[in-house]
């Protein structure tokens, strides 16, 4: 196998010199920008993220720069944009860290038992390369080091795991259980013991040198579904350097429409025909995405490492189109249909076949075609086995009530208000157990309320 360091030292090689676009023909640029479109999709979408929290200051998303958590403690409401499908279940802490420099160390405090907690680490190419909370590292204090692609330095006392990146720049979109308003105090409690401290500080030395300064171009959603998005593929692949061994060739396919780590976008340089060619793959890669959007409705397979994902870059363009940042299978579990508010629906669970959860389980409504969460005079999003006032049957058994029109005074405490029109309902098992990762445990499906059920 190739080794990195043999790649790195040949990427000087690789990418030296002009744009070398002139070097494909009409049809192969043409089927090159297709794919090379497909393979930026999660990447330009993580960017827009990236964008609005890091670098623009005048954002609402901003966070503050690298090396800042912003803690979210309260759920979600309808006013909250930052991403599709938000979750009720968890406020959401994000940050993002540069590791150019040196490496980061993110200390966790002793967080109770029975509260669950998970960060999330995804790099640019939204990877979810690292975990660390209850399913992984348990609810103990301690600190984790993550370290870039080119790091090579000694690992100090006092780290309990090291986490490589392929990237030097990371993100995190960390979770922490809430269980009802009176329980922000407490998730505030914990949200403030999450540290993120330079190597150099952890150790109390002398900082090194700091990385150059990075020109983050503003996103801009018409040339991110354009011929452009090479534009900000090539200021993303700069920091994704030395390229997977698996990704050698791929990236010299790249090179010959101009793709390649830190190289100008000039279009006006292209040639004519050329230029159309790859206006062309891109929209074939748009179109590539549409359609197998149009038929994917599991989610399980979209979110994981590069090695689960094996290098499927249409399923990862599945993961950010149905829902960025969405956790790897064996941390939680998602599932959901789409329905219709203006028919009154219901979910029944049987005794034994409530979603099988070692953590606990939610279903979460959202608007379509926006996915955000739908505004109702209940105030209510969701439901689940922490929803204070659920009714059960006597037999064990529980019935999910969907719609825009009330199922009644005896059965409002099991429903979820929906729109008039489509909605998307999502089911979440945190810390999924074997039968439903196994397929064994399906979601039961919407059945129509009878008009001898409805009020």
């Amino acid at each position: 196998m190739i080794s990195r360091l043999l790649i790195l030292g040949l990427i000087g090689t690789l990418f030296s010199g002009a744009v070398r676009a002139q070097q494909a023909s009409v049809g192969e640029a043409r089927a090159t920008a297709k794919e090379a479109y497909v393979y930026a999709y999660a990447m330009l979408e993580n960017y827009q993220t990236f964008h609005k929290q890091v670098v623009d200051d005048k954002a609402s998303e901003y966070v503050g720069g690298f090396g800042r958590f912003r803690h979210y403690a309260q759920a979600f409401t309808p006013e909250n944009r930052d991403v599709v499908t938000p979750n009720n279940d968890t406020p959401y802490s994000w940050a993002w860290l540069d590791l150019r420099a040196e490496p980061w160390v993110v200390s966790v405090p002793a967080v109770p038992d029975e509260r669950y907690y998970v960060m999330q680490w995804f790099d640019l190419f939204t990877h979810n390369f690292a975990y660390m909370g209850s399913r992984t590292t348990g609810n103990g204090a301690g600190n984790y080091l993550f370290a870039g692609p080119r790091w090579n330095g000694s690992v100090p006392e006092g780290i309990r795991q090291v986490f490589r990146a392929e990237t030097e720049i990371v993100g995190t979109l960390t979770r922490t259980a809430l269980v009802g308003p009176e329980d922000v105090p407490n998730v505030r409690a914990v949200q403030r013991g999450y540290r993120l401290q330079p190597l150099s500080e952890f150790e109390a030395f002398r900082p090194p040198a700091p990385a150059p300064s990075a020109n983050f171009p503003a996103y801009d959603r018409s040339k991110a579904r354009s011929e452009d998005f090479i534009g900000y593929l090539n200021v993303l692949l700069h920091f994704a350097q030395p390229p997977d061994p698996s990704e050698v060739d791929l990236m010299r396919r790249f090179a010959r429409i101009g793709i390649g780590p830190g190289l100008p976008w000039d279009k006006s340089k292209l040639d004519p025909a050329l230029l159309e060619a790859i206006k062309a793959g891109a929209s074939d890669g748009q179109a590539a995405i549409d359609a197998q959007a149009a038929k994917t409705f599991d989610s399980g397979p979209l979110f994981g490492t590069r090695a689960f994902l094996e290098n499927d870059y249409i399923r990862r363009a599945m993961g950010a189109d149905k829902g960025l940042y969405g956790n790897s299978r064996e941390e939680a579990w998602y599932g959901g249909f789409v329905g219709n508010g203006a028919k009154l629906s219901m979910m029944r669970f049987a005794a034994d076949q409530l979603p099988p959860a070692r953590f606990f389980w939610s279903l979460t409504l959202y608007t379509l075609p926006d996915r955000g969460l739908y505004a109702n005079t209940e105030k209510r999003y969701s439901l689940g086995d922490r929803s204070k006032g659920l009714v059960y049957g006597p037999d064990g058994s529980l019935t999910v009530y969907l719609g825009h029109q009330s199922p009644g005074p005896s059965h409002e405490a099991n429903w979820i208000p929906a729109p008039q029109g489509p909605y998307s309902l999502v089911a979440r098992v945190y810390g999924p157990k074997p039968e439903l990762l196994s397929g064994q445990w399906k979601l039961p499906p919407l059945e129509p309320v009878a008009s001898s059920e409805r009020p």
